[in-house]
C-alpha cells in the first residue's frame, strides 16, 4: 500500500485530496491543527468507504509538532510516497496594520510548514529513490494581491522553494511541483460578500470559482504525472 500525508486535510482542497487518494487505495495520513472535529469526520468518511487512514494532529508550522507527526508516520511506513503540503491561512488587510505576530503566523503556516515537512519526508524518499512532493500554492504567489501581502509573499516563497528543491532532489528521482490555485470555492474565500464574489467571477475568464474537487483532481494528476515533470508551478485558475 502507498502512503500520502495531506496537511490541512480537515476541509477544502486538503479534505477533497485526502478523500480522493483514499478512494484510489492510498493510506492517508490526515493532518490539521485546530479543526480536529472536522478531521475526524474525514477519517470516518474514508473508513466508511473502506479506505485506510490515520490522524496526525499538529501544527506543521512548528518543527516540534512536525517531528511528532513523522514519528507517528514512521510506525506505519518507512517512507511517504507522496507529501501534499496544503496547510495554509489567509490574512486580508493593509500591510501597515499588520502586526509582527500576524506576519509570522502566515509565514510559518504557509511557508515554514513546507520546509519542515519536506525536511522530515526527504530522507525516507531519498533512501527509496522515489517520491513526490506537491505544494499547494496560489496565483498570488506569482502576481501578488493587494491587501494580501503576507499571503502573497508566503506563496512566492513556496514557488522559489519548489523550483530549488526540485533541482536538489532530481538526482534522487524525487519530483517537486506546486499547484498555483486561482479563486477556489473554499472556506478561505467564505468571507467574501455577494458583491465581492460577483465582481471576482466577472474577472475570471471561466466565469466562476474553481471547486475543491477540481483542485484535488489536479493534485492527483500531478502525483501520477511522468517523472520528468518536476520544478513546475502549475496553474489552475480558470484563465485568470
Amino acid at each position: 500500500m502507498k502512503h500520502v500525508l495531506v496537511t490541512g486535510a480537515s476541509r477544502g482542497i486538503g479534505r477533497n485530496t485526502a478523500l480522493l487518494f483514499a478512494r484510489k487505495g492510498y493510506h492517508v495520513f490526515l493532518n490539521c491543527n485546530q479543526s480536529v472535529g472536522q478531521l475526524k469526520e474525514v477519517k470516518a468518511q474514508i473508513e466508511a468507504n473502506g479506505g485506510s487512514c490515520s490522524l496526525t494532529v499538529g501544527d506543521v508550522g512548528d518543527p516540534h509538532d512536525v517531528r511528532h507527526i513523522f514519528e507517528i508516520i514512521s510506525k506505519d511506513c518507512d517512507a511517504l510516497d507522496i507529501l501534499v503540503n496544503n496547510a495554509g491561512i489567509a490574512h486580508i488587510g493593509l500591510l501597515i496594520d499588520m502586526t509582527g505576530e500576524e506576519w509570522m503566523r502566515v509565514i510559518q503556516t504557509n511557508l515554514s510548514s513546507v520546509f519542515y515537512c519536506c525536511r522530515a519526508a526527504i530522507p525516507g524518499m531519498v533512501n527509496k529513490k522515489r517520491g513526490k512532493i506537491i505544494n499547494i500554492s496560489s496565483m498570488w504567489g506569482t502576481s501578488g494581491a493587494s491587501c494580501e501581502v503576507a499571503y502573497s509573499a508566503s506563496k512566492s516563497g513556496v514557488h522559489g522553494l519548489t523550483r530549488a528543491l526540485a533541482k536538489e532532489l532530481a538526482p534522487s528521482n524525487i519530483q517537486v511541483n506546486a499547484l498555483a490555485c486561482g479563486v477556489i470555492d473554499t472556506d478561505m474565500n467564505g468571507q467574501l460578500t455577494k458583491e465581492e464574489r460577483k465582481e471576482l467571477e466577472y474577472q475570471i475568464p471561466a466565469g466562476r470559482f474553481g471547486t475543491a474537487e477540481e483542485a484535488a483532481q489536479m493534485v492527483w494528476d500531478i502525483a501520477n504525472a511522468p517523472e520528468y515533470l518536476t520544478g513546475q508551478i502549475i496553474g489552475i485558475d480558470g484563465g485568470f
